[in-house]
C-alpha cells in the first residue's frame, strides 16, 4: 500500500513537506499545490522554490497543474520534465469558487465534452498523467459519464475524492461512487478523502481494500499520521513541538517579517489545533494574537500544558 499527501493551496509546501519527512516520514508520494499555466511556462520565485530538487530532497513528488487549455498544461508538462520531473497531474477536484467559475479544476467537470477533446490532446504526448477528481459538479450521478471518459485515456493513476463540488468538504463521502469506479475503471485507483484517524483508514481499507490512499487535512493536523498508519504510536507533544519548530523556522527564513510569518502558522494552526483536547479556548488566543511574541506564547502555552488525544477520533 502507498500513502500520498494530498496538495493544500498554502499549506502543504516545499516546508511542511521538508519538515514531514524529517520528523515522521511514511509518505510514498508528495504533490504539490497546483500550478497554473504562464503563456511561456516560466515559474516565479513561489513557484521555482516549491519544484527545485534541492527543496525535495528525498521525496517523490508530483507536480500538479490547474488548467483547462491543453496548450498551457502541455507547455508546464515540459517545463516540469526539464526539472527532472517523470509525472504530472491534472487537478479536476478543487471547489474554489474562483476556480469553478473560470472552468477549471471541479468546474471543468461540468463541460464534458471539452474535457475529453482536453484530455485526448494531452495524452496524445509522451508525458506521464495522473488525474485527481471530484465525482461531479453538482450531482454524484455525473460520474457515471466522467468515469467513461476517464476510462479512454492511460492515466498513471485516478485518485477519488468521492464528493461533488457541491458538497465541498461538508458533504457525506459517497462509498457507492467509489465502489462503482473500484468495479468499472480501467486504470489504476486511489481513494481520497476523510481520512483522519487508523479509525478512518481501517474503514476504507476494509470496504475497498485499497492500494493506495491520499491524505490532505488528516496529515496538515497530525504530520504522523501515516506512520500511526503503518504501525508506529501515536505522535506525542514533544514530537509535534520539535516538528512545529522546524516548519517555524523554515517559513522564517524566507518570510518577509513577523507579521507573514505569523498569519502563516495561523493557517496551519486552523489544522493543527484539532489534535489537542480541550483547545477551544487556546485556540482562539493563538488566531486572535497581533503580535508575534503573543503568538508564540500561546503556541507554547499548548504544547506544555495541552494533551494530545488519545484516538485522534476527530472529524472536521
Amino acid at each position: 500500500m502507498e500513502i500520498y499527501l494530498a496538495p493544500l493551496e498554502g499549506i502543504t509546501s516545499h516546508i511542511f513537506r521538508q519538515c514531514q519527512l524529517k520528523h515522521f516520514g511514511g509518505v510514498d508520494k508528495y504533490f504539490t499545490p497546483f500550478f497554473t499555466p504562464s503563456e511561456k511556462g516560466v515559474l516565479g520565485a513561489k513557484f521555482l522554490r516549491e519544484v527545485k530538487k534541492e527543496n525535495n530532497q528525498g521525496q517523490r513528488l508530483v507536480p500538479q497543474i490547474l488548467t483547462n487549455n491543453s496548450d498551457g498544461f502541455l507547455t508546464m508538462c515540459k517545463v516540469f520534465k526539464e526539472y527532472g520531473y517523470n509525472e504530472v497531474n491534472l487537478n479536476l477536484g478543487c471547489p474554489s469558487g474562483t476556480v469553478v467559475s473560470k472552468g477549471r479544476g471541479a468546474g471543468f467537470l461540468a463541460k464534458k465534452d471539452e474535457l475529453d477533446r482536453f484530455l485526448d490532446d494531452i495524452f496524445k504526448s509522451e508525458y506521464n498523467i495522473s488525474i485527481k477528481t471530484r465525482i461531479g459538479l453538482e450531482s454524484r450521478e455525473e460520474f457515471f459519464e466522467l468515469l467513461e471518459i476517464y476510462n479512454k485515456y492511460p492515466l498513471v493513476e485516478l485518485i477519488i475524492h468521492p464528493r461533488t463540488r457541491k458538497d465541498m468538504y461538508k458533504g457525506e463521502i459517497d462509498f457507492q461512487m467509489y465502489k462503482y469506479a473500484v468495479e468499472n475503471s480501467k486504470n489504476k485507483l486511489c481513494y481520497n478523502g476523510d481520512i483522519f484517524n487508523l479509525k478512518e483508514f481501517e474503514k476504507i481499507k476494509s470496504v475497498f481494500g485499497s492500494d493506495n490512499i491520499m491524505i490532505g487535512r488528516g496529515l496538515v493536523i497530525n504530520p504522523k499520521l501515516a506512520k500511526v498508519i503503518r504501525g508506529e504510536k501515536n505522535i506525542t507533544r514533544e514530537e509535534i513541538k520539535l516538528y512545529y519548530e522546524d516548519v517555524y523556522n523554515g517559513y522564517k527564513e524566507f518570510l518577509s517579517g513577523n507579521i507573514p510569518l505569523m498569519h502563516k502558522m495561523k493557517e496551519l494552526f486552523v489544522y493543527m489545533l484539532n489534535m489537542f483536547e480541550d483547545s477551544e479556548k487556546i485556540g482562539k488566543k493563538i488566531k486572535r494574537a497581533k503580535k508575534i511574541e503573543d503568538f508564540n506564547f500561546f503556541v507554547n502555552e499548548l504544547f506544555e500544558n495541552y494533551e494530545i488525544k488519545n484516538d485522534f477520533d476527530f472529524m472536521l
